[in-house]
């Protein structure tokens, strides 16, 4: 029997490599599939929407807010692979009293790069794993951050709610060097107007394309509010598993573009 810790600081046992998997975020679901875990896989939720053929050929155990633990307890699993923040906690601790649950935690790249090895030596996936690793951690090394830029960046519109500094798309902006405008103590989501915006005198103002997906009438109604404005992929921005080898050169790019912007 092999004793784990997830990022929680939890622990689980499993007796062997886990057969059959649950997946209860979207971006994690896809790091599975990349790791080569077709048959393991055999629950999902409805918004794991990659791989694309996996919502016709897996379970569908709800949303990642709404587990249908019935469900999830008819497919056996030997192992559930949730995250702290996306999933509820009564939920999984409901499911945690049956079956082995990994939850990640990722507030940061580093730690989305943690987690990617863990769940990699977790299934058995070691080597597609640290492949996966080295390559998002080169094209991160690429990166010429655009320093003393300050930015926004928009998940939501009624109410405009931007991502703090304390969140994954915050760090990512960091990544960039940016300086997130966001104030620390409005919380990890502060709700915000344009006229605030308006206030913090910024350079760019990111619109996101989910979970709330701007449009351009959005795009030209909030333009005042910084120098630069425009709606970007979000996923790219906020999945923290293999959606990550596409983030950095996403990123590279916008930031070429970015610098034309501001030299002008």
């Amino acid at each position: 029997m092999a004793t784990w810790e997830d990022q929680t600081g939890r622990s689980l046992e499993l007796s062997q490599p886990p057969r059959r998997i649950v997946s209860t975020v979207p971006s994690q679901t896809e790091l599975l599939y990349d790791l080569g875990l077709e048959a393991e896989v055999v629950g999902i939720t409805a918004y794991c929407e990659a791989p694309p053929h996996w919502l016709e050929s897996k379970t569908v155990i709800g949303g990642t807010k709404n587990l249908q633990i019935e469900k999830i307890r008819a497919l056996e699993p030997d192992l559930i692979i949730g995250n702290k923040e996306e999933n509820i906690k009564e939920q999984i601790e409901a499911l945690a009293a049956e079956t082995p649950v990994w939850l990640s935690d990722v507030r940061s790249v580093d730690h989305a790069l943690e987690m990617i090895a863990s769940i990699g030596t977790l299934t058995g996936r070691q080597r597609q794993a640290e492949t996966l690793q080295q390559s998002i951690a080169g094209e991160r090394a690429k990166i010429r951050p655009l320093p003393d830029l300050r930015a926004a960046f928009l998940i939501w519109k009624d109410p405009l709610m931007m991502a703090g500094p304390d969140t994954f798309i915050g760090q990512v902006m960091q990544e960039a060097g940016w300086h997130n405008a966001a104030p620390e103590e409005g919380g990890r989501y502060p709700q915000t107007d344009l006229s605030a915006l308006q206030s913090m005198n910024l350079d760019l103002l990111l619109l996101s394309s989910e979970p709330y997906a701007f449009t351009s009438a959005d795009l030209h109604q909030l333009s005042a509010a910084a120098r630069h404005s425009r709606v970007v992929d979000a996923q790219l921005f906020s999945w923290y598993g293999s959606r990550m080898q596409y983030l950095f050169p996403y990123l590279g790019r916008l930031q070429e573009q970015l610098r034309l912007v501001f030299s002008r």
